[in-house]
């Protein structure tokens, strides 16, 4: 197995490269179709990564990742399950990529939103349909209701 090498991007500046030694891979038999290898074929990956003690992360980028991902960890480890093919090697290929992936947007900082204020179109449009929505009601009473 391979070092994990992640490019570079937002959060990332320089990419990152995960050790193989600190990814567990453990193998398991996929539910589904699997023709004749069915049964002997252990075709799921299950990829883990402990964030808590890997070398690939400083300490910010750890502690934001722990953050971030804190629902889908056990722990500080995150594991990435994949089953989607019958084969063994393209299932390994998915979960590296796959953790690639989820480990960049955890690593990507928030896009701060710029505040603005409504246009006075739209303040008008608002009043507008409040006062469609007014008389929409109003005509729904009795007439002698006063």
């Amino acid at each position: 197995m391979n070092d994990l090498r992640i490019p570079p991007g937002p959060g990332c500046p320089r990419g990152l490269l995960v050790p193989a030694g600190e990814l567990a891979e453990r193998f398991s038999h996929a539910s589904g179709p699997g023709g004749q290898g069915v049964n002997t074929a252990d075709s799921r990956v299950q990829l883990s990564l402990d964030l808590g003690s890997t070398s690939a992360l400083n300490d910010k980028q750890r502690e934001r990742a722990l953050s971030v991902l804190r629902e889908r960890l056990t722990g500080t480890v995150l594991t990435i399950t994949a089953a989607e093919t019958r084969s063994q090697r393209r299932n390994r290929a998915a979960a590296r990529e796959r953790l690639g992936e989820i480990l960049r947007a955890a690593l990507t900082p928030p896009i701060p939103r710029r505040v603005t204020k409504p246009t006075r179109a739209s303040k008008l449009r608002r009043l507008d349909a409040k006062k469609r929505r007014s008389e929409l009601k109003a005509r729904r009473r009795r007439p002698d209701w006063q």
